[in-house]
């Protein structure tokens, strides 16, 4: 099955020790490119999450965000004890310099918050546990309403592989006719040349100059390669997986084939049809940018 890269996805965990809110966006892009924005306790964690979001991600422009709401517990500070004594020893020693007993008060250093410092703090895997959770049930919610898009975009291509495959018949149908039509033409044109010059026209270089013609109006070697891409198409689309570069090289050697079809076959039905192709082939390659 293929995968849009267009989805939302959103996950809530409430816990008695943190609540968290995963959202993740995405629009489509040509390589896999994140952006987080999570709070000052979860960045260390980035490295480890975004192996996460690429086992279920290959391409897209994604945006990823957290609200984490923590129950902090009481949080443990120390005194800086080698600093505080060189400040005390420090302020002794320019008292005694001034013939000045110094008497410490130790209140004092509760207002010198550079002598104040965070006590040690393990790295919780509780935590890094419950955001790789969370982290995951969004992105499997991501995944799924890019999932129902893509059903819409597959069902979208394969109706519009459809009509390229029915104009692609109607083409080879009507190339034989201007063939036709083009050496008649060209028969009639050249006896009439000949006779205003007083010559017979000779069979056989007649012969020469439509088998130069029938070359250059000769189509089918076009329309087969065209067929087999339009085939290729319906096929990457029963593959499934991550077949968007494929679908849009392919849509680009259909657009080359037709091209080719219209410059070499000069009529008017078929320069419609040719139209008609390119109009629509543009229309799947705006799809195939959505695929994953």
């Amino acid at each position: 099955m293929i995968r849009s890269m267009t989805g939302f996805g959103r996950s809530l965990l409430e816990e008695d020790r943190w609540n968290q809110t995963w959202e993740v966006r995405s629009v489509n892009g040509r390589y896999l490119d994140i952006h987080w924005r999570l709070p000052l306790e979860a960045r260390p964690l980035e490295a480890a999450l975004e192996k996460l979001v690429r086992r279920h991600a290959a391409r897209g422009r994604l945006e990823i965000s957290l609200r984490l709401q923590t129950r902090r517990r009481t949080p443990s500070i120390a005194l800086n004890e080698d600093l505080a004594d060189a400040v005390l020893e420090s302020l002794a020693s320019f008292a005694s310099s001034r013939g000045e007993d110094f008497v410490p008060e130790y209140n004092r250093l509760l207002g010198l918050p550079f002598l104040w410092e965070d006590g040690p703090q393990e790295p919780d895997d509780a935590l890094a546990r419950e955001l790789d959770r969370g982290l995951s049930l969004a992105l499997e919610d991501w995944n799924e309403a890019r999932a129902g898009e893509a059903r819409m975009l597959e069902k979208d291509l394969r109706a519009r592989i459809l009509r390229l495959e029915e104009w692609t018949r109607r083409i080879e149908e009507r190339a034989p006719d201007v063939k036709e039509e083009r050496f008649a033409a060209a028969r009639e044109r050249l006896e009439e040349i000949l006779e205003a010059c007083g010559r017979i026209p000779e069979e056989g270089r007649f012969l020469q100059e439509m088998a130069l013609l029938s070359d250059k109006l000769d189509i089918s070697e076009e329309l087969t390669r065209l067929s087999i891409h339009l085939d290729r198409l319906r096929g990457l689309l029963d593959q499934g997986g991550d077949v968007g570069r494929k679908l849009d090289f392919t849509l680009q050697e259909c657009f080359r084939e037709i091209t080719t079809c219209g410059n070499k076959v000069q009529d008017v039905q078929v320069s419609r049809l040719v139209v008609d192709i390119k109009n629509e082939l543009e229309k799947c390659r705006e799809q195939a940018q959505n695929v994953e």
